[in-house]
């Protein structure tokens, strides 16, 4: 059986990040189902997943996949918390998006998911 070593499935992770941010969304989604398939257990998969949708600007798909897949399996992902409240808010849902993003600025073991939800935090 096929397997990837850790350093390997970073690397695949760091591509399709790269993908997304050139907007070569397919490849993305493609690099991210196979991952899903050798490490689905993976919170930084699931992240990334949601940061595919939100570049995509399919904020709506982003709260969906965040609500029924990802914070099931990781419901205390701060990052994946402030994903959810940046959905919300660019959805115009800003009194919805309060509570997730106080939920992941009063984190302390994700500075960067921290930071971000204080960030959104003040425009909503």
């Amino acid at each position: 059986m096929f397997d990837l070593t850790g350093e390997e499935a970073r690397l695949l992770l760091n591509i399709a990040l790269m993908a997304t941010g050139q907007n070569r969304f397919q490849s993305a989604a493609k690099i991210l189902a196979a991952l899903g398939r050798f490490r689905p257990a993976e919170p930084s998969l699931a992240v990334s997943n949601a940061i595919l949708r939100m570049s995509m600007q399919d904020f709506q798909g982003a709260l969906e996949y965040i609500d029924s897949d990802a914070l099931r399996r990781f419901p205390d992902s701060a990052m994946l918390h402030a994903f959810k409240g940046m959905a919300l808010f660019r959805l115009d849902r800003r009194a919805e998006a309060r509570a997730p993003l106080e939920l992941a600025a009063g984190q302390d073991g994700d500075p960067a998911a921290a930071q971000l939800a204080k960030d959104l935090l003040s425009d909503v």
